[in-house]
């Protein structure tokens, strides 16, 4: 293993800079890559059939380029749709991000826990799954709110995104039976913690927010342990759209220590 080989995260657009921050928290020295799909922006609105050649092939050609130790799908929804078939074609450790379910079903006092996450995410069988498998007992309400992910981009750029906006998109989680018990959201996509603030404002401070970031670090640190690790260049971050339009969030990427953003 060469000691300089990044990581790389992977995301459709920025959400993936959550899990950024807690890996530069837990694993500092790790050359890191960070790869924005925002030409393919949003994954959820896509069908899976869509969405897994998408990502596989992004991925499949960035492993070639890059020469990653390891690889984080940082996105909820390519993750529940596309990570099988990553990992069937590619032969480096892929990581990827599940809906924080088991935290929340741990957290909640009304057995009743909301679920935001993309269309794409909250219809799938593996939400199922996790549900039966942590949630039993309890009444896990979810909602499709697309419209969140370009709310976080654009507030990463610097725009205004007002809490009404936030709500607007959000509300269809408490309007549903039981949605008033709730007191526990699992944010299952990456770009919704950047949002946590509004939301909070939104649903009310006492309110529970659970996402998977720290996990996924945490993971991360366990499958690279004993690892050598060295930079021998700068973390950068490369996109798939327009470069100029990517460099509207370099103030983003600069509290995380990266200042090289690329064409991919």
């Amino acid at each position: 293993m060469n000691a300089s080989s990044p990581v790389l995260l992977f995301d459709s657009g920025v959400g993936g800079l959550t899990v950024l921050a807690e890996l530069r928290r837990q694993l500092p020295q790790a050359p890191v890559i960070y790869a924005a799909d925002i030409a393919g922006l949003p994954y959820g609105t896509k069908t899976e059939a869509e969405v897994a050649a998408r990502v596989a092939g992004l991925l499949g050609r960035m492993a070639e380029r890059y020469h990653p130790r390891l690889i984080c799908i940082a996105c909820n929804t390519a993750s529940t749709i596309a990570l099988g078939m990553a990992r069937d074609v590619l032969e480096i450790p892929i990581v990827g991000t599940v809906p924080a379910i088991k935290p929340a079903a741990a957290r909640t006092e009304t057995d009743v826990i909301g679920l935001l996450g993309t269309e794409g995410t909250v219809r799938q069988v593996y939400v199922d799954d996790l549900e039966s498998k942590f949630a039993k007992g309890k009444r896990l309400l979810r909602h499709g709110a697309n419209g969140l992910v370009l709310l976080a981009e654009a507030k990463l750029r610097g725009e205004s995104v007002s809490v009404d906006d936030v709500a607007e998109e959000a509300k269809g989680l408490v309007l549903q039976a039981h949605g008033s018990e709730i007191d526990t959201i699992v944010l299952a996509c990456t770009h919704f913690p950047l949002l946590e603030d509004e939301l909070r404002e939104a649903f009310g401070q006492d309110m529970q927010f659970v996402h998977g970031a720290r996990g996924i670090a945490r993971r991360i640190v366990n499958l690279t342990e004993g690892q050598e690790f060295r930079r021998s260049e700068p973390d950068f971050a490369v996109t798939t759209g327009d470069p100029d339009d990517f460099e509207k969030l370099s103030d983003a990427f600069t509290r995380h220590d990266i200042r090289d953003l690329r064409a991919f």
